[in-house]
C-alpha cells in the first residue's frame, strides 16, 4: 500500500503552494532487484526524488537484458553497468559517459575449491574456471592477460561459461566460478561448502579492480541542459539514498524486498548483500575518483596481445554533474 500511495504522489510536487508535474526519469538497473542496488530504491521509497521533482521509475535487469542496448534504444535516461563493459562498448561505437560512480570498491572474486590444489594464481593453469560473459568477461580476461595466462585450454586456463548461479563448483564442473562478495558466495555457503574448503581471490587483492555499478549516460544528452539538471538531482537524490542504506541497512534490505515483484529474493539474503555492499559503496560520494578509472583503464589496456579496450578512452566520464550535484 505504502508503495502505491508513493506512485500516485510521486508525480506531483508542491513548490510555493503549486502543483507542478515531476519530471520523469528512467534507470535500468545491472541485474535484478537486489540489495545491489539499494540505494535507488531506497532514494525511491523515502521520496528523496519526489524532493528533486523527480518521477523516477527503476527497471530491473536480468540475463537477458542489455542494459547499454536498452539506454542505446531510448529505454532509460540512465544505466547502471560496470565500467569495463561501458568502456568497451563506448569503443565499439555505443557513446556512453559515466556521470557519476556510486561504488569506490570492486565485488568480484573468483572462488575455488581448496581440494583442487588451487592456492595461488599460478596455480591456475591446467584448471577449469567458471567466468561470467555478456559484458562481465572483460575484468577477468585483463587479469589472466596481466598473468600471461591464457584461456583457451592447454597451457592455460580453460574458460566455462558460467550462468547466472554456482552449478559448476558445486557438480565439479570448474574448479573456480565468478562469484561476488555480496550474492554468490554466499550461495556457495548457503548450498553446503563451508569457507574452510574454499580459497577465495579478490579482485582488489590481485591489483586489478575495475570499477563497478557506475552510473551512465548518451554523451549527446549531456548537450541538453535540462536533461543535465534532472541527472545532477537524480544523483544527488540517489546518492542521499547510498548513505541511508549504508547507515540502515537492514531497513534498506527490507525496502529492496517491498520492491521485488517476482518475491525470489528472502530476507537473510537480502540482509546480508545490503551488509557486503555498503562495504564496496563506503568512501564514495558519487564522485568518480580519477586514479580509479585510470587503474581501470590500465587493467583493461593490459590484455598482451588481446586488450579489452585498445586505446585510452577520451570523454568517456564528466565530472560536470557531480560536481553540481555535490556542491
Amino acid at each position: 500500500m505504502m508503495k502505491l500511495m508513493k506512485g500516485a504522489l510521486a508525480g506531483l510536487v508542491m513548490t510555493a503552494g503549486t502543483a507542478m508535474a515531476a519530471e520523469d526519469v528512467t534507470l535500468q538497473l545491472k541485474w535484478v532487484t537486489q540489495a545491489q542496488f539499494a540505494g535507488y530504491y531506497v532514494a525511491l521509497e523515502n521520496g528523496f526524488y519526489e524532493e528533486e521533482g523527480l518521477n523516477v521509475t527503476i527497471k530491473p535487469g536480468g540475463p537477458d537484458v542489455a542494459p547499454v542496448q536498452v539506454l542505446m534504444g531510448g529505454g532509460a535516461d540512465v544505466m547502471i553497468d560496470w565500467m569495463p563493459s561501458a568502456l568497451a562498448a563506448r569503443e565499439q561505437g555505443a557513446p556512453v559517459v559515466n556521470i557519476a560512480q556510486p561504488f569506490k570498491s570492486s565485488g568480484m572474486m573468483l572462488t575455488c575449491r581448496k581440494d583442487t590444489g588451487i592456492a595461488a594464481p599460478a596455480d591456475f593453469p591446467g584448471k577449469t574456471l567458471g567466468v561470467w560473459f555478456f559484458g562481465n568477461e572483460y575484468p577477468f580476461l585483463s587479469w589472466m592477460g596481466s598473468l600471461g595466462i591464457g584461456t583457451e585450454g592447454g597451457d592455460g586456463v580453460t574458460v566455462l561459461k558460467q550462468g547466472f548461479n554456482v552449478d559448476p563448483i558445486l557438480q565439479g564442473q570448474a574448479d573456480c566460478v565468478s562469484t561476488m562478495t555480496y550474492n554468490e558466495y554466499w550461495q556457495i555457503i548457503d548450498a553446503g561448502l563451508s569457507a574452510d574448503e574454499l580459497v577465495t581471490f579478490k579482485y582488489e587483492d590481485q591489483g586489478v579492480a575495475t570499477l563497478e555499478d557506475g552510473l551512465y549516460v548518451l554523451e549527446e544528452n549531456l548537450g541538453d541542459e535540462a536533461f543535465k539538471d534532472r541527472m545532477v538531482r537524480f544523483v544527488r537524490a540517489s546518492m542521499k539514498g547510498w548513505k541511508w542504506a549504508e547507515a540502515n541497512p537492514s531497513d534498506a534490505a527490507m525496502i529492496v524486498l517491498e520492491y521485488d515483484e517476482t518475491g525470489a529474493q528472502t530476507e537473510d539474503h537480502q540482509v546480508r548483500m545490503m551488509g557486503e555492499i555498503a562495504k564496496l559503496t563506503a568512501g564514495s560520494n558519487g564522485a568518480l575518483d580519477v586514479a580509479d578509472y585510470e587503474r581501470t583503464v590500465a587493467t583493461l589496456m593490459a590484455g598482451g596481445s588481446d586488450p579489452v579496450i585498445t586505446k585510452a578512452p577520451e570523454g568517456a566520464y564528466t565530472m560536470e554533474i557531480t560536481d553540481a550535484a555535490l556542491k
